[in-house]
């Protein structure tokens, strides 16, 4: 992308000697940005001609003022032309900084955030999830797209981050990649990681996410009724694959666990518990946070029937689970054959577990949040702000069946 691009020699007129003379500065301004310095010569105020950006007269000292300012424009010129020719992208403090000598090798942005990601590759199974390293890989993946699009550069500066291109990143991935706002939201903190990674280094002298502020939209989640729950179980499916497929899905329905701990669930993960019957218990993939979930007729029945399941023993796992893909996939299907009008994904079973499951049916909230292994209350709040919007429109349903009888 070509900048906008000037050079202007001023006299600082506030920095004025007892002879009355003033220095005379150089202003380079790239896309509005400017940085500036002292050529180190001084000038009369009356012999300088604003308009021309020079000294008026044909005097040697005059001539040869001239002569240095033209030299100094055009060696600004030139580094501006060699940047953008090299596919740099042009600031005015870089244009400032070769000029002077005091350019400095600089850390870059994707090759930071690309040393962020190898240690969290190295990481997974310790101190990350799978899924964490895979969310900033693609987060990565959006800032490079995003640079090489707006600036028509591989890589930039750290230092070159600002809240200009914060926000623009954010259109971009609004725009161009299609995110809903919580994902641009989430992409963005992923970035704000990095950031925050290179303050702490002295690699930059400011966080330019200081005015940034992440504020996600609440989404209303999805959930499955009771009788919806009943048509699945209910249901009798043509296919294996499909059963198999309904049954997890009920038995997370029953569990609250999300897709990455049912698949790793074996059976050193089922204990006894202190009421005498069998638990789950188990570290989240996500947090490292503990579940501990009494595990309730339905889901032991489940657990029961794929007990002797050859090839689940063989990988000394309690379920048969797929690609989260594939789970996905056939659960459209499954919505299709139970005639649920609901968008039906493997993650809707937590947020069966979580409202259907034990809020609607009195479980107290702080034991839902410690069943669903959330490290904060107000995760788990939200689910009864869904509650309180059942309630609503239950009373809505009442108030037009009573308007009806008694009128």
């Amino acid at each position: 992308m070509q900048s906008s691009f000037s050079i202007l020699f001023y006299p600082r007129g506030n920095d004025i000697d007892k002879n009355g003379n003033a220095p005379i500065y150089v202003r380079i301004t790239v896309d509005g940005k400017r940085s500036e310095f002292s050529i180190k010569r001084k000038v009369s105020l009356a012999k300088w001609n604003s308009k021309a950006g020079k000294i008026d007269g044909t005097s040697l000292e005059a001539r040869e003022l001239n002569r240095y300012m033209t030299s100094i424009r055009s060696k600004i010129y030139k580094i501006q032309e060699n940047l953008f020719e090299n596919g740099d992208l042009v600031t005015s403090k870089k244009i400032k900084n070769i000029y002077l000598g005091t350019d400095s090798p600089h850390k870059m942005l994707l090759e930071i955030f690309q040393e962020h990601n190898d240690k969290v590759e190295s990481l997974i199974g310790k101190d990350f999830a799978a899924g964490t390293a895979e969310r900033y890989r693609t987060a990565r993946k959006h800032i490079e797209a995003y640079i090489e699009m707006e600036y028509k550069v591989k890589d930039i500066p750290v230092m070159d981050v600002d809240h200009k291109f914060i926000t623009g990143f954010e259109y971009y991935l609004k725009t161009e990649r299609n995110c809903s706002h919580n994902t641009a939201i989430k992409y963005i903190t992923n970035f704000k990681k990095i950031i925050r990674i290179a303050f702490a280094n002295d690699w930059i002298s400011k966080d330019p996410f200081t005015s940034w502020k992440a504020r996600l939209k609440i989404v209303d989640r999805e959930f499955l009724t009771v009788e919806e729950i009943q048509k699945m179980v209910e249901k009798e499916l043509h296919t294996e694959r499909l059963d198999q497929v309904k049954d997890i899905f009920i038995f997370c329905c029953f569990t609250g666990l999300a897709y990455s701990d049912v698949k790793k669930l074996s059976a050193n993960n089922v204990v006894i518990g202190i009421d005498g019957g069998k638990w789950i218990k188990i570290n989240r993939s996500k947090t490292d946070t503990r579940s501990n979930i009494p595990i309730l007729p339905t889901a032991e029945a489940i657990l029961e029937k794929y007990a002797e399941d050859s090839e689940i023993q063989r990988n000394q796992l309690l379920l048969p689970v797929l690609s989260n893909q594939k789970m996905n996939a056939y659960l459209k299907e499954i919505a299709d054959l139970c005639k649920i009008n609901k968008n039906l994904t493997f993650h809707l079973a937590r947020h069966t577990f979580a409202t259907t499951v034990t809020l609607s049916n009195g479980v107290p909230i702080e034991s839902v949040s410690k069943m669903l292994g959330h490290k904060s209350l107000k995760t788990t709040q939200h689910y009864a702000k869904i509650l309180d919007r059942k309630v609503s429109n239950d009373m809505l349903v009442l108030k037009d069946k009573l308007s009806n009888a008694f009128t």
